[in-house]
């Protein structure tokens, strides 16, 4: 398992102390103070454009949790303001290392994004069956046209750089309506009043404009 932790989580350290002698063991130790990590757990120091992200790694407890927690704890400061925020990340695989966690739920936020894109644009969610293979198809259709818009984006994100997904879908509608309506013409136009019609039509609908046409 791997996610994120609410920014003020309360988590606390392993007990070491002695033991009592009477009772249960005592796990409960000293609770995080996110202001004041212990350097031993430092994992990676950072200084980019008046912002410092040190990175710490360390092994902790939940009351939410029966077992421990492997927390990664990634701090930034403005060294400017002294402002600071921090994000909590944790897995319950306790031997992997605070790089992969971090790449790991960077994966998991992208992988979050394209479910959120297959159900919100492209059918996902509409799928009300519950059979194997029209399951199959309908979340393999979704996320190849997430895949798809992508790449088309990519490609057009030079002259248009906050294109999204509302604006493509605008952008190729508007296309479609003006070709379909000029064949009902008894006569073609000339290409050069089609292509202007095409970049108007297409403009329509849209959320973000592009710099230039495309």
């Amino acid at each position: 398992m791997i996610a994120t932790l609410r920014y003020d989580a309360a988590l606390y350290f392993p007990y070491d102390g002695p033991y009592a002698g009477r009772g249960q063991r005592k796990k409960d130790g000293t609770t995080l103070d996110y202001r004041h990590i212990p350097e031993e757990y430092l994992q990676e120091y950072f200084l980019e454009k008046a912002i410092k992200t040190p990175s710490y790694q360390m092994p902790l407890g939940h009351k939410k949790f029966a077992a421990m927690l492997n927390i990664v704890v990634r701090v930034k400061t403005n060294v400017t303001t002294q402002a600071l925020s921090h994000v909590v990340l944790f897995s319950s695989d306790l031997s992997l290392a605070y790089a992969l966690l971090i790449a790991y739920a960077r994966l998991r936020f992208q992988l979050e994004c394209h479910f959120r894109d297959a159900k919100q644009y492209w059918g996902l969610e509409d799928c009300m069956t519950v059979q194997q293979t029209p399951v199959y198809n309908s979340a393999n259709r979704a996320m190849f046209m997430v895949h798809l818009s992508h790449t088309v984006m990519r490609a057009m994100r030079g002259e248009w750089p906050e294109v999204r997904v509302t604006d493509l879908q605008a952008w190729f509608r508007g296309r479609k309506y003006v070709v379909e309506t000029l064949k009902l013409l008894p006569e073609m136009p000339d290409p050069i009043f089609i292509a202007r019609a095409i970049d108007q039509m297409a403009q329509l609908g849209r959320v973000n404009h592009a710099v230039n046409p495309v």
